[in-house]
């Protein structure tokens, strides 16, 4: 993608980066990164690495960019007519944008999980089943039964529903429904999983449940999610990013981000000055 000629305002504009020793390797390199509706520019010049097997958490008002940020890391903003992306953002050094890409592919290695769950209107095990069966990754009936009970033990919700697998994935409380939805993008193998306020249609002990699995999956997956609780993104991720007014202003390791942020827009967010 060809990045568009700066304007001052992009010219001014610097994001706060504090380095972190201890971080695992990049996976995914977002570079230069704005993304038009129209006329209308959502975001400005994003540039960021996310480390692999780690979770990474994107805070900010309502309308700063987060949402919008992540949509462009698994190219869900094709979708919408008028956008327009520019930059380049790499997963292992591939470029995402390339027109040769097969975008369906991508969005197996790089799965999404909704605010609101959304199963599909088939059974339990249907729901998990449907990734494999379309991308063929089972040989058989066995293979695929093997996938669909690893991925819900992975997502820790098959001890809850061993025993009524066929029933409607519909008739799951909503903390179990988003789990299994966490189980049907784990299904088709991937190496990202997007988290857009997976907790936010969910009650307290729900929510603490995703949490503590965010936390196990981060040992095989690359997470990114998106969460406007500063207390989950201080609780479950290793490096925080703060989005305003479509630019990301500060980002680092997430102690760091919360204890002692470097640009005063974050100070006054996570003080509740701003936002």
């Amino acid at each position: 993608m060809a990045n568009p000629a700066p304007t001052p305002a992009m010219e001014s504009f610097q994001t706060v980066r504090t380095a972190d020793a201890n971080a695992n390797p990049a996976r995914l390199k977002a570079d230069g990164v704005n993304v038009f509706y129209g006329e209308k520019q959502a975001l400005f010049d994003v540039s960021i690495d996310i480390p692999e097997k780690s979770v990474s958490a994107f805070i900010g008002p309502s309308g700063c960019g987060k949402s919008t940020f992540l949509r462009c890391i698994n190219r869900m903003n094709d979708s919408i007519e008028g956008c327009r992306v520019t930059g380049d953002i790499t997963l292992d050094g591939e470029n995402l944008y390339d027109a040769r890409l097969d975008v369906v592919e991508l969005r197996a290695r790089i799965g999404m999980v909704f605010q609101k769950p959304n199963p599909f209107p088939k059974s339990i095990f249907e729901n998990v089943a449907y990734g494999p069966k379309i991308h063929g990754l089972a040989r058989d009936k066995t293979d695929l039964e093997e996938i669909v009970v690893s991925s819900l033990k992975k997502a820790g919700l098959f001890e809850e529903v061993k025993d009524r697998l066929h029933a409607p994935g519909t008739g799951l409380s909503g903390g179990q429904q988003q789990r299994l939805c966490i189980a049907r993008a784990i299904a088709v193998g991937p190496e990202v999983i997007l988290m857009d306020e997976p907790c936010s249609a969910l009650d307290p002990i729900a929510t603490a449940i995703i949490e503590e699995l965010i936390d196990e999956l981060r040992e095989n997956y690359t997470i990114v999610i998106v969460t406007h609780s500063m207390q989950q993104a201080a609780r479950v991720s290793q490096k925080t990013a703060f989005f305003h007014l479509g630019k990301l202003i500060e980002e680092g390791p997430t102690e760091g981000i919360f204890t002692n942020p470097r640009e005063k827009r974050t100070q006054d967010y996570i003080t509740g000055r701003i936002g």
